[in-house]
């Protein structure tokens, strides 16, 4: 996979969730995806910033414009110094919130990428890497 054009946003306040929505709506555009998978890759990138505010303590995303032979993608990655997730598994469970939430963030996330990847460390933070190919 080849790495192109990418930029670091901070994520500490929900304001911070709009301008990130738009920086990735335009690296989708950029890399050719339809509207349907531009609006895809920005519900899943909200639904884990907004999980990197909420119980992350805040973070950042950096956004990479990726390309794999002729596919082109974007790959985000979120991570935080937070709490981390004690139980992944339950925490991917379509339901599941330690919050208010309606508990379809992570599991959502992964189900909008074409690629998902978390490292959670109690006590040391969360990453959580997605990737959308244009289709």
């Amino acid at each position: 996979m080849i790495a192109g054009r990418r930029v670091t946003i901070p994520l500490r306040k929900s304001e911070d969730i709009v301008r990130m929505r738009q920086a990735v709506r335009e690296h989708a555009i950029a890399q050719g995806f339809s509207l349907v998978d531009q609006t895809k890759l920005v519900t899943a990138a909200s639904e884990l910033a907004r999980n990197t505010i909420e119980y992350g303590g805040g973070g950042g995303v950096e956004i990479v414009e990726v390309a794999n032979g002729a596919r082109k993608g974007v790959n985000l990655i979120f991570s935080d110094h937070g709490p981390g997730i004690a139980d992944v598994e339950l925490a991917m469970k379509d339901g599941y919130t330690s919050g208010n939430g309606l508990g379809l963030g992570l599991g959502g996330a992964k189900r909008l990428s074409n690629e998902f990847s978390i490292d959670t460390r109690p006590g040391e933070g969360t990453r959580v890497t997605i990737t959308r190919w244009r289709l």
